[in-house]
């Protein structure tokens, strides 16, 4: 398996989970340091790599999975987990390279990873194509507009990489998860407030059915059944694990 973001929280717990089941896994990140400390966490050295990279970087896309390839015999599982929730501002307010940068990351590096990830899949007979989207691909949210347009964009290349890849034996299917207690949700939270942060994140909960925040835990869960073979009819959709936030 090949997970980018690996660094992140639902990055490491689905490498966490992805191990447990007898995996061997490609931890790519931008920080050489944070992957090195990352796959000390994991404590599975023997089973697991590493690779630097940013997520837009086509060069480096495209020698993390040859990278995969040459240390574990083949790729069968890709988790495109890299993303950037940016600024927490008007769309008035944001310029260009703001509302860029959040693109390059959320959108193009998808983009990137599938398309570079396809050869070696294609090869194995077929795998799966794991995607990180958001509840901002559902609904929109004041601040975010920059990540809301790419989460939308994310939902609409899943679907269609699922319809191209098909023939391949390849499945894609996004994961929309809701307000995870994460680097990113604290990010935002403390763009929003800096001095309040705590109660900001304090004041999602009740606009959540199941009253809580997500835990990354459980995003890694959903993750290990797409990669597997349980989701064999599963292609082109969107997961929601939201604790009912868009229901409600």
């Amino acid at each position: 398996a090949l997970i980018t973001g690996a660094t992140g929280g639902i990055g490491e717990a689905t490498a966490q989970v992805y191990l447990r089941e007898g995996a061997k896994v490609m931890l790519v990140g931008r920080s050489a340091d944070k992957l090195a400390e990352t796959r000390e966490r994991l404590g599975h050295t023997d089973a697991t790599a590493t690779f630097a990279t940013d997520a837009a970087d086509e060069a480096g896309v495209r020698e993390s999975v040859a990278a995969t390839v040459a240390a574990f015999g083949g790729l069968d599982i890709v988790f495109a987990n890299a993303g950037t929730e940016g600024h927490v501002k008007p769309l008035t307010d944001l310029t260009t390279d703001d509302y860029e940068q959040v693109l390059r990351t959320n959108v193009v590096g998808p983009w990137l990873t599938i398309k570079h990830a396809t050869p070696a899949l294609t090869e194995r007979g077929g795998g799966s194509v794991i995607v990180t989207s958001s509840i901002a691909g559902a609904v929109g949210f004041p601040g975010l507009s920059a990540y809301v347009a790419s989460k939308h964009a994310v939902n609409g290349l899943t679907k269609t990489a699922a319809i191209e890849l098909a023939p391949a034996n390849i499945r894609v299917n996004a994961i929309a998860p809701g307000m995870i207690d994460n680097r990113m949700l604290h990010s935002i939270a403390g763009q929003i407030d800096e001095d309040h942060a705590d109660a900001v994140l304090e004041g999602l909960a009740p606009h959540i059915s199941m009253q809580r925040l997500g835990r990354s835990e459980e995003i890694a869960e959903l993750a290990l059944f797409l990669g597997s073979d349980e989701s064999s009819y599963c292609t082109g959709s969107v997961h929601l694990m939201d604790g009912g936030y868009v229901a409600a």
